[in-house]
């Protein structure tokens, strides 16, 4: 098993800054998920670390050995590709025993191996057939165990379940999470797909444009974003954002809606949240679809207007109209609703953010009752 460090990683394309000064440490055996969009960085990463790619500033670590200038070959990382690139030419058990031929092992020890590895993943009834007739979940299981037939120190995956359809995913996902956890592994997981990364990784690392976000458990990547960014990467559909202004009254935030307040004691954090959002500085307060809740209209709570339903079988996403915003929240599919009906929404106070103009988190209830929702101040 291995841990990896980055300290610092720069990596430049011309006048493309692919990786930013990036530094994060995998810890032993862990499943490690790198999540972000298209052109984020996150191929140019696993290229850096198994050395396809050398940094131009720097340093890539392995069990706390500098590695920059070790060959691919002999960093003793697997890396299973986007495309998987197997080998058209060969069945299943010669792509499997590909790697073991290339470090010359024994012929009894590679039969062993390749067996071995085709029972674990439930392919050994392939081993003589060609990938032209396999399955893409097929072909998915034997790029995995090409990369697990070397029983190298870790493992790096490229995006490798975005060609499969979704129920195909959904099956690989708890295959790859299972095979993880009995080989204990080390494991780097790059996906733009957020379900991957919340349902599979011990924690994730968010990157954007080359420059990390956040990195943290699932948990705490989706309770308690780092930023708007982070916010809106993780969670479908994701975080409500909705313009405010803040003030200050004795020691307590008051954020201001057109259609509602939120007042939350500041505590010791106060000097630094008084920097942050100063005397009638603009922020924003976010709310995920699943914390508002729709009433019938009445006199308690804040008024809004149903504006268009997306029914999805089990709940639906009802998109609401309050003020000139749409917010969306989730509503159980039982809950019948019309176009500009008129109804009451209750935000949870234990699940509100409030996220500074430039996109900074700066408070989060994360589970406590730290905000009070309140009709705006009239007058």
């Amino acid at each position: 098993m291995a841990g990896i460090r980055l300290e610092h990683i720069t990596k430049r394309f011309g006048e493309v800054t692919a990786l930013d000064d990036v530094s994060l440490d995998v810890h032993d055996g862990e499943f490690f998920a790198v999540l972000g969009p298209p052109g984020a960085g996150k191929t140019t990463m696993l290229r850096t670390i198994v050395g396809l790619e050398p940094p131009d500033n720097g340093d890539v670590y392995i069990d706390d050995e500098r590695v920059n200038d070790v060959w691919p070959g002999d960093r003793d990382i697997s890396i299973v590709f986007q495309n998987l690139a197997l080998y058209p030419d060969k069945n299943v058990f010669g792509n499997l025993a590909f790697p073991l031929r290339q470090q010359k092992r024994p012929k009894d020890e590679i039969e062993r191996r390749v067996t071995e590895t085709a029972q674990m993943l439930r392919i050994e009834h392939l081993l003589k057939r060609k990938p032209a007739k396999l399955s893409g979940g097929e072909r998915q299981r034997v790029a995995l165990g090409r990369a697990m037939v070397r029983d190298p120190r870790a493992y790096l995956f490229d995006e490798p379940l975005s060609a499969l359809d979704a129920l195909l995913r959904l099956e690989m996902r708890t295959e790859l999470k299972r095979l993880q956890r009995e080989l204990g592994r080390t494991l780097v997981y790059v996906t733009h797909d957020q379900v991957e990364a919340m349902s599979m990784s011990d924690r994730i690392a968010v990157l954007r444009e080359g420059v990390i976000q956040q990195i943290a458990a699932p948990e705490k990547i989706y309770h308690e974003p780092a930023n708007r960014f982070v916010a809106t990467v993780v969670g479908s559909p994701p975080m409500n954002f909705m313009p405010a202004q803040g003030s200050w009254s004795n020691g307590t935030l008051r954020v201001s809606h057109d259609a509602f307040e939120l007042h939350a004691p500041a505590g010791p954090a106060a000097p630094v949240l008084r920097a942050a959002l100063p005397e009638g500085g603009g922020c924003w307060i976010g709310v995920r679809p699943e914390d508002v809740h729709i009433e019938p209209a009445g006199d308690l709570g804040i008024a809004a207007t149903v504006y268009v339903t997306e029914p999805l079988g089990g709940e639906t996403v009802v998109d609401l109209l309050i003020g000139e915003r749409v917010v969306k929240a989730l509503a159980p599919a039982t809950l019948a609703l019309e176009p500009d009906q008129k109804v009451t929404v209750r935000l949870d106070p234990r699940r509100l953010h409030v996220f500074a103009e430039a996109g900074q988190a700066l408070l989060s209830a994360a589970g406590a009752e730290l905000f009070e929702v309140r009709a705006p101040a009239t007058g």
